[in-house]
Formats: structure tokens, sequence, C-alpha cells
């Protein structure tokens, strides 16, 4: 993770920097600021274009009784592929615009989802990068304690009783809204 955060942190702005300062000099200022400014304006655009169509997608494979898993990786990275665009910088705007590409987006969301493991029902679900072990395959409703399973622990009194509703004679009128 530390290397991940070093390199979003560190190694990004000093790239975005060094092209700034390379663009700047052959552009100059103006037009600089001004390319920086148009590459957000048209890539929020084309986000939000590129999202109405994967919505759509999303709603048409749940309307056919499909799981739409690839339509939702692909509008998640459509969602960072916005944030790519607004950062103020070229290569973070060139990234952006690949992943706003329909075939490297299809291609990479494939990949994305190659790499998460998702359990069937009853062995509980695990999601992760590289293989993460997610729930021991119990369910997460029910109480297992190592030492005694059969019996709870728990902080608490637990009272077991049965009871009846009293205002079952009312008449139905009470319920009405006003």
């Amino acid at each position: 993770m530390f290397p991940v955060l070093l390199f979003l942190f560190i190694v990004v702005p000093i790239i975005e920097i060094a092209l700034f300062v390379q663009l700047g000099g052959f552009l100059g200022l103006w037009p600089t600021i001004a390319l920086v400014l148009v590459t957000a304006v048209v890539g929020a655009s084309l986000v939000r274009s590129q999202g109405i169509a994967t919505l759509m997608s999303v709603q048409s494979r749940l309307q056919q009784g499909e799981l739409p898993a690839q339509q939702i990786v692909e509008g998640v990275m459509l969602a960072v592929a916005g944030v790519l665009l607004l950062t103020p910088g070229f290569m973070t705007d060139a990234l952006g615009m690949l992943v706003l590409l329909p075939a490297p987006r299809a291609m990479l969301a494939k990949q994305l989802m190659s790499r998460v493991k998702v359990q069937g029902m009853g062995s509980g679900f695990s999601a992760g990068f590289g293989g993460g072990q997610g729930f021991s395959g119990q369910s997460p409703f029910e109480h297992h304690d190592s030492n005694s399973p059969d019996k709870r622990s728990s902080n608490g009194d637990v009272f077991d009783g049965e009871f009846e509703r009293k205002d079952e004679n009312k008449d139905n009128n009470d319920r009405r809204l006003p």
C-alpha cells in the first residue's frame, strides 16, 4: 500500500509539474492554462454522456434478469476517469481520456473483474485483489463462538418470552391517516 501512496502523492505530482513546465515553455502560460480548463470541461461532458450510456446498459441488463457486473465496474471506472480529468494535469488527463474510450475501458474492466473473487451463497462473500480471504465461510448473520458453538456469549442479559397483542380488538379506523 505504501508504494501506491508514494506513487500517487509524490511521483505523479512531480511528473505533472515537469509536464506543466515543458508545455508551458512550449505553448506559453495562457494557452497552457486554457488547455487544462478545456480538457476539464470536455472530460466532464464526456464522463456525463458515457455515464448515462453505462446506466442505460445497467438498466437493460437488469430488466433482462442478468447481473450487470461489467457495466457496474465500468461505471466506477468512469467516475475515476472524471476525477482524473478534473484534476489539473496532462498525465492525469491522458489517463482519464484513455479510460473514457470504450475498448480500453472494457478490457480494463474485465481485467479488474478477473481479480475480484466472489463466492457462492452460503459461503459468505470475499472481494479483494490478490485472492484476499473474506469471511471464513460461515454466515455473517449467525453467532459463532469458538469455545462453545451452541451457546451464545453476550455482554448483556437475554430474555426469552412470549407476548400477546392487547390492541387487536380495537377498530381498524385508528390506523387510517388523518
